[in-house]
């Protein structure tokens, strides 16, 4: 019989290269320790939660700031285009005025040009002068009206002469005796003129002639008025 040493206890076997802890058997997690660490998951997820909050409230006033801003880009980009509008519209103004200004001053001259060329006198070099100034005046934009025949109008003729003619209907401009200038929609002068008006107690217009001899017809057919 084999005689058993004594003061040895049987030990499990273990495989080579273990330690001896590893052979010991590990006690299960405890609930206690499973509580702790779903309340750790929970304390990460309410500090996520949080930080989640906190950018989305601060990216909320970046997006608010933006919106002010672009407002206020726009706001001051048509400031500056009605700026813009104004400012030409003054320059123009301007031009304008000083061209008219310009064109009046040269109206004695083509008076005196217009007078020559009525008289037989615009001749030789003087002719040319004339003649280069009045197409200089023509592109700056000087127009000239007034007509004899056209119906007189207060507003672009000034009356200086004032006649009775039995052979108007109107009060009609009968002689130009000053030309009158425009540019563009200014009138820089009126055209002077010669008016006539229709003679106190003329005879009807030839229309109304014939509206009446129509009428003494019908009733010389019908036996006038009064018969019957």
């Amino acid at each position: 019989m084999t005689e058993e040493t004594p003061g040895f206890d049987e030990q499990p076997d273990v495989p080579s290269g273990a330690t001896p802890e590893d052979a010991e058997p590990k006690p299960a997690p405890s609930s206690s320790e499973d509580g702790a660490a779903q309340a750790g998951d929970a304390a990460a997820a309410a500090q996520s939660a949080a930080q989640i909050a906190g950018l989305t409230a601060q990216l909320d006033q970046v997006r608010t700031a933006l919106n002010e801003r672009t407002a206020d880009v726009q706001r001051l980009q048509a400031e500056y285009q009605n700026y813009r509008r104004r400012v030409e519209r003054d320059r123009i103004a301007v031009k304008e005025v000083a061209i008219a200004s310009l064109l009046t001053e040269l109206l004695p001259v083509l008076d005196d040009i217009g007078r020559a060329r009525e008289h037989g006198e615009l001749l030789g070099g003087f002719k040319s002068v004339a003649e280069s100034l009045e197409t200089v005046a023509a592109k700056m934009g000087l127009q000239q009206f007034g007509k004899e025949g056209e119906p007189f109008d207060p507003m672009i003729h000034e009356a200086l002469m004032h006649s009775y003619a039995p052979d108007v209907t109107e009060t009609t401009c009968v002689a130009i005796l000053q030309p009158g200038y425009r540019f563009g929609e200014r009138t820089i002068r009126p055209a002077r003129v010669a008016v006539a008006e229709p003679q106190p107690g003329a005879q009807p217009a030839k229309g109304d002639e014939t509206d009446a001899g129509t009428a003494a017809a019908d009733d010389k057919e019908s036996g006038g008025p009064d018969e019957g």
